[in-house]
């Protein structure tokens, strides 16, 4: 199937960073760190206390837990880009960190000129002191690795990501200077005390220079269509089976302690429809140690970490390529797996598995299960939670891993906005609070660009209308949790507003016993659910297809009062593009129009018709403020009772408009003359 090399040198550095027998304190060097980077076997031992994963970000302070009402208040907030810890000396405190610890990412959506120094250990000098763009170029000593420090711009997308460890014994410190740009998250581990990391330094990143370009090394060979270096074991069951219409194939059964490393998958479809059907209908299926339910249970597609359908692309952990579909996901059990095929559809299926699998090296005992999970609108929260969307909640004691998130957005427009939470151990207030839902897919401004990095990937779009498919595995950023995780993300778009539907394949490592409380989804609500909504906005029914973007907008927030308190919003037009619209008239005979409209300074110059015949001269909406005009007659005209059309088209702008196009209709007034 797929090419794989050698991974005996990065196996003996992971395991020098193994947890002591007998619970002792753990003495990391930086080649146990950074070899955490891509080690896919240390997630899956269960977190000892002490061990948190959090994030510091410039998400919009206004949101916030009244503790005394036990609400959530302002929890839509969504300046998310210029708030940071406090100001000192003209400099700003970005985040504050105490040992032992180690930052494992670094985003920003813009990072500037400014000057971002990082303070190790109450150092009075920074341990790192760059330009916060240099962070992400890939050429600047001691970051200077291109598949872990990278500005996505090179795939005409944006959004700038760091993955190299920087750790720290006692304290973590980052200040940035003027003009260092907008949008941070940084994300940091914090160990048990007792535990021993070096404090990072240049010299420190130049000793281990060797174990750092291995390690960039492979991730670039795992990328960018490529897909080297997958898990080799000393056992590997292939199986080809038929699986026939709504039934369950047994494809292997492994006797433990062994841990499988990869799972490869080849299956033949046919066009885009047959793969979308194919790769929901069948599912894969894994119970662990005699279980009552399965750990893994998730549609064949979502599990090697795309949706809908095939859509190639190669990360770290999961792909689909031309030779194969692969997830390499580490598995451990102490007795028993059971994998099996469930097929839901009514169509055989031929499928080739490839299950790599070895003997664990060490008791089952303080390891975790892998779960696997396919869910969508599973849990409701409180209305003060609006608009955040559960994407994992469990409970016990286990690490998460990440997730993939499948879009449908059938009306256009972003869909996301939506900052990430992570409540941990019965937080109140998450510690990990993103700045949007882009951004914790690392990359930014809502760009519909393709792109495939180590640990993230969008594998999947349409330009932002239609399907979307974006992911992040978080592996030496995985998040422990001793008693319960919820994770969460904001979907700012109800499904009765927009159609905008999320499904989520959500992964995490459980200890056995732990409450797992996603079951399987019957066939109906994971294929072919995807249908363009009905075609209303503003309250008014939208005839054909048309382009761009039209939507109902809520005005609250806007002086005036429009009716029913949103309008018909049209977004992303041009010149010559028209929108038709049904109008019901009850009464035959001649009518005065009138119609209210919107005005503001990115509006267009629209020309209205009914019926094809033009009402008036074209109607300039610019304005350098939001309202609501007052009634604009249109003439007078001889109507059949029935529905009417009514057609805007786009014909140009005034010069102070912004180059938007926008259009805006709140009401039209059909007055008879008797």
């Amino acid at each position: 199937m797929i090419q794989r090399a050698s991974v005996a040198v990065l196996t003996t550095i992971a395991l020098a960073g193994a947890v002591h027998a007998g619970g002792a304190a753990e003495t990391l060097s930086y080649a146990d760190l950074v070899a955490r980077l891509i080690d896919l076997e240390q997630p899956a031992l269960l977190p000892p206390p002490g061990e948190t994963c959090k994030q510091w970000s410039s998400w919009d302070r206004a949101s916030q837990y009244d503790a005394a009402s036990g609400k959530y208040v302002n929890w839509a907030a969504n300046n998310d880009g210029p708030f940071f810890i406090r100001e000192e000396d003209g400099r700003f405190v970005l985040a504050e960190m105490d040992g032992p610890g180690c930052i494992w990412r670094i985003w920003s959506a813009r990072a500037l000129d400014g000057r971002v120094k990082i303070y190790l250990d109450g150092g009075k000098e920074p341990a790192i002191d760059l330009p916060f763009k240099d962070y992400f170029s890939g050429n600047t000593p001691p970051l200077a690795y291109p598949a872990l420090s990278y500005d996505l711009a090179e795939h005409g997308c944006r959004g700038q990501n760091l993955y190299i460890p920087i750790p720290y014994q006692k304290s973590c410190k980052i200040v940035a200077e003027k003009d260092w740009g907008r949008y941070y998250q940084f994300v940091y581990t914090t160990y048990p005390a007792g535990t021993k990391v070096p404090t990072f330094s240049t010299e420190l990143a130049a000793e281990n220079a060797p174990r750092l370009q291995q390690v960039n090394d492979r991730c670039a060979g795992r990328i960018g269509g490529k897909a080297e270096g997958l898990p080799p074991g000393p056992d590997v069951e292939r199986t080809a089976a038929r699986v026939d219409g709504e039934t369950t194939v047994r494809i292997a059964e492994l006797a433990g302690p062994r841990m499988i490393t990869s799972i490869q998958a080849r299956v033949p479809l046919g066009d885009r429809d047959d793969q979308m059907a194919a790769l929901r209908q069948l599912c894969l299926q894994i119970t662990f140690d005699g279980e009552a339910q399965p750990a893994v249970w998730c549609p064949l597609g979502d599990f090697f970490g795309t949706a809908p359908g095939r859509n190639d692309y190669t990360n770290w952990v999961t792909g689909m390529t031309e030779d194969g579909f692969y997830a390499n996901w580490v598995m451990p059990f102490g007795k028993r797996a059971l994998v099996e095929l469930v097929n839901d559809g009514n169509r055989a299926r031929d499928v080739e598995l490839k299950i790599v699998s070895r003997p664990l090296d060490r008791p089952f005992a303080g390891m975790g299960h892998f779960h696997c999970k396919w869910h969508r609108d599973t849990d409701q929260l409180p209305e003060d939670r609006w608009p955040d969307w559960v994407m994992l909640k469990t409970e016990g004691r286990g690490r998460f891993l990440g997730v993939m998130l499948h879009v449908w957005n059938p009306r256009g427009g972003w869909w996301g906005e939506g900052d990430e939470k992570f409540f941990v151990d019965g937080e109140k207030f998450p510690s990990t609070f993103g700045t949007g839902s882009e951004d914790y897919f690392g990359y930014a401004w809502c760009d519909p660009g393709l792109f495939q990095r180590p640990f993230h990937a969008q594998t999947m779009t349409m330009g932002n209308k239609g399907h979307q498919s974006v992911l992040r595995w978080q592996i030496a950023d995985n998040v422990p949790f001793q008693t319960s995780f919820e994770a969460t993300i904001e979907k700012y778009f109800r499904t009765e507003e927009k159609g905008t539907l999320y499904a989520s394949t959500v992964c995490w490592y459980l200890a056995p016993g732990g409450l797992d409380p996603y079951q399987p989804v019957p066939v109906e609500d994971r294929h072919d659910y995807y249908a363009k909504p009905p075609a209303v906005a503003g309250g008014f029914r939208l005839l054909g297809d048309p382009p761009g973007n039209p939507q109902t907008q809520n005005m609250a927030n806007f002086a005036g009062k429009w009716s029913n308190g949103d309008q018909l919003w049209w977004t992303g037009a041009k010149p010559g593009d028209k929108l038709e619209v049904a109008l019901p008239v009850n009464t035959e005979g001649k009518h005065r129009v009138r119609v209210i409209l919107t005005r503001a300074r990115d509006y267009a110059v629209v020309r209205l018709s009914l019926d094809g015949k033009p009402l008036g001269e074209p109607i300039d909406l610019y304005n350098p403020t939001v309202i609501r005009t007052e009634p604009i007659p249109l003439g007078t005209v001889e109507l059949a009772g029935g529905e009417h059309v009514l057609s805007a088209e786009i014909v140009g702008k005034n010069d102070k408009a912004l180059p938007s196009y926008m259009f805006g209709l709140d009401e039209v007034l059909f007055e008879k003359v008797e």
